[in-house]
């Protein structure tokens, strides 16, 4: 029999360190299956017929989303670029990003 999904949490309700350590073993493990996650899609995504072959159709997932998140264009307007973005500017952006979430969940890990 499984238990429920707040099962977890009553163990470790009364220990202050053992639910801190869980929720940032947790983060670690997102942030680095993010990071890795798009720099595969990354190393994979084929940017020259994008008309044919859009992103969602190449199987991306994290990417739109580091995009909804101001990576590159801003709900507010900016941009990192400050006119307009350039589509091989921001694969850097994105392989530099994805990069750090990997080396920040390492160090969240150790």
């Amino acid at each position: 029999m499984g238990f429920p999904w707040y099962h977890v949490h009553t163990f470790v309700f009364n220990d202050l360190c053992r639910l801190l350590s869980i929720h940032i073993m947790h983060t670690t493990l997102v942030a680095s299956w993010s990071g890795s996650m798009a720099l595969y899609k990354l190393a994979f995504f084929d940017l020259f017929d994008l008309f044919l072959d859009p992103i969602w159709r190449q199987g991306m997932f994290v990417i739109p989303f580091m995009t909804h998140l101001g990576i590159t264009n801003s709900w507010g307007g900016w941009n990192l670029w400050n006119s307009f973005i350039s589509l091989r500017g921001s694969l850097l952006w994105f392989w530099c990003i994805s990069g750090n979430r990997l080396v920040w969940s390492w160090n969240m890990g150790v």
